[in-house]
């Protein structure tokens, strides 16, 4: 990545987000190093800005898939290289295109963990991983959701844990579990 010049935005926030993303954990009272981390996922106000990304990763990836969820592109590169973000060796990038939503900051936003089991008690073991103190922290937010591509045949909910500047998101699938569901139902 650090060879892509369509890409430096992205090498030169790396540092910013594996700080914060360090400190929420530590917030949260989450090691991270505990966990597999699935993918991390960039955040851009432009379709220019996603098409300048989405060459870049080709160039140091491959695209895994590229699908419409909730209205927009989502694309999956598996890099050649995996980024080290804090203790985690993260070799998946989800690149979501613009949507409605607007995001304080471009670049680096969320990490997602697959947390193994039954897709109805997700919310029940995510939320068991994380401090109670935390969770009573002013500024602090959950959110649940269960995206879904159109060919998607595996439920794979979500719950979002953020301070407004990072995101660590929990499932119970691995975003390549998703995609190969996808493509058995297509």
């Amino acid at each position: 990545m650090k060879h892509v010049p369509e890409l430096q935005d992205l090498v030169d926030d790396m540092s910013r987000f594996s700080d914060v993303l360090m400190a929420f954990a530590a917030k949260l009272q989450i090691n991270l190093g505990e966990f597999h981390a699935d993918h991390i996922s960039v955040r851009c106000h432009q379709n220019t800005t996603a098409d300048r990304w989405k060459s870049g990763l080709g160039k140091c990836g491959s695209l895994l898939n590229e699908t419409l969820i909730n209205g927009r592109p989502i694309c999956l590169f598996t890099l050649d290289e995996p980024l080290t973000v804090g203790p985690l060796s993260i070799d998946l990038v989800e690149l979501p295109y613009p949507g409605d939503k607007r995001y304080p900051h471009e670049g680096w936003e969320h990490i997602e963990i697959v947390l193994p089991g039954a897709e109805e008690a997700l919310y029940t073991r995510a939320l068991a991983l994380i401090a109670d103190e935390a969770l009573m922290t002013p500024g602090i937010k959950l959110k649940q959701s269960a995206p879904k591509g159109n060919n998607e045949r595996l439920p794979n909910p979500t719950l979002a844990v953020t301070d407004g500047s990072v995101t660590i998101k929990f499932h119970p699938y691995s975003l390549r579990e998703i995609v190969a569901s996808e493509r058995e139902a297509g």
